[in-house]
């Protein structure tokens, strides 16, 4: 008998890592995302009695994708057996596919002629279908084969979580309704659905880089499995550019991990940043790959987001940034992704240029708009423009707003010091 707290953090453990692992390889068997996904959590509930009498296996994930693909095998095989016995109950289906039925007899093969060569990789560009809307298709990925919590997700997408859960769910019942295939698009398709592929990998390093709840600052298993599928995506379209900002991307902003917080935890923002210890391998990677793709043509999204990534990390100081060359980078950036988070990012280098005052006239603008009203870091950058500017009483103010609208711990306890040094001071 096993020690069922230590199955406990075992399966807790295998959930936080490997689900989307698990996910992406049964629901390449079940070729359909619902069963896959009630397949592996089959799987999860027979591994907490199957484990306390046996005792935890040496590779706990492995273990758990072998019992859902078998779940999913049978579940198949009595659809089919059901199916063949009311001929006239039911509309003739197709045959299991023939990749399917390889993976029965001989062990889950990989079929070597897919055009993408990892399941998880292989599932994103399957949710990306072209019949979803696309923040549909984003949303349905990042929950089902990244394991992104929808909170989070609504969260990164502005909207409540009802909104989100609604969202989710009316894509899955769209896949079913319409018999979308679960199957390995073209190398045609791919291209198609690029964009939406770009932006779950996007999506998923923001979640993990900082975090949108829990107690750490930073979820390094999602950081470094995106990265891994910006690698792998960039082997499988080496030709497209914005494939490869988007890794450049990805370095440079991750280059920094260890000195984001301090010894104790605590969030450092950027200029109490210790620029020795960043990642200079990482660093000088995406700078290279950067230049190539600006030599490469008109920049998009992916690769003016990587330039000024690297500018930033560039800079001897903080205060020796190149602050005109950022937003004139953040200007192009607008002309290609015209969106509220990317002009509110702007007003931090304007202030550094024009000052806090002109700065906050256009941050007050966007606050206007209301699409950011929900989004925790206008009021963070309001309060810390109005802190420069000398009015602390509404300093202090805004920094209980966006404290309000925080969930990050490392995050939380920041702006509440910062509003314990804003109660001494006066406007």
């Amino acid at each position: 008998m096993t020690d069922l707290a230590a199955v406990e953090a075992a399966i807790t453990d295998a959930h936080r890592s490997d689900w989307a692992g698990m996910l992406a390889a049964t629901a390449r068997v079940a070729r359909d995302l619902d069963l896959a996904e009630e397949c592996v959590q089959e799987a999860y509930a027979s591994a907490m009695k199957s484990w306390v009498d046996a005792g935890i296996p040496d590779k706990p994930a492995a273990w758990l994708t072998t019992a859902a693909k078998r779940r999913a095998i049978d579940a198949i095989r009595h659809d089919r057996a059901l199916r063949s016995r009311l001929p006239l109950l039911v509309e003739p289906e197709e045959v299991l596919e023939e990749a399917t039925m390889q993976e029965l007899s001989h062990g889950f093969a990989e079929d070597p002629s897919e055009a993408v060569p990892d399941d998880r990789l292989r599932l994103i560009f399957t949710c990306c279908h072209p019949a979803l809307a696309q923040e549909a298709q984003v949303a349905l990925t990042l929950r089902l084969v990244c394991g992104v919590p929808a909170p989070d997700i609504a969260r990164a997408f502005l909207v409540s979580e009802t909104t989100m859960a609604a969202r989710i769910t009316r894509a899955k019942k769209k896949i079913s309704t319409a018999r979308i295939p679960y199957r390995v698009p073209r190398p045609a398709e791919l291209p198609d659905r690029l964009r939406a592929v770009l932006a779950v990998i996007h999506l998923l390093f923001t979640a993990g880089h900082t975090a949108p709840s829990g107690a750490s600052l930073v979820r390094p298993e999602l950081v470094d499995r995106a990265i891994h599928l910006a690698r792998m995506l960039g082997q499988l379209m080496p030709d497209e550019v914005e494939v490869r900002g988007l890794l450049a991307l990805l370095l440079a902003t991750d280059a920094r991990r260890a000195t984001r917080v301090d010894v104790d935890g605590r969030l450092l923002r950027l200029k109490d940043q210790d620029r020795s210890q960043w990642d200079w391998a990482a660093l000088a990677e995406a700078d290279d790959i950067t230049l190539s793709c600006l030599r490469a043509g008109p920049p998009g999204r992916y690769v003016l987001q990587a330039a000024i990534a690297s500018l930033y990390a560039r800079a001897p100081s903080y205060e020796q940034t190149d602050w005109p060359q950022i937003v004139t980078l953040y200007d192009k950036l607008l002309d290609v992704w015209p969106s509220p988070v990317v002009a509110i990012n702007r007003v931090v280098p304007l202030a550094m240029v024009t000052g806090p005052e002109t700065a906050l006239a256009e941050l007050e603008k966007l606050e206007r708009d209301g699409r950011l009203s929900g989004y925790q870091y206008l009021p963070a950058i309001k309060a810390d423009l109005l802190t420069r500017l000398g009015r602390t009483r509404q300093a202090t103010a805004a920094y209980e707003q966006a404290l309000a609208l925080a969930a990050n711990e490392a995050e939380r306890a920041f702006l509440t010091e910062q509003i314990a040094k804003g109660c001494a001071g006066d406007d």
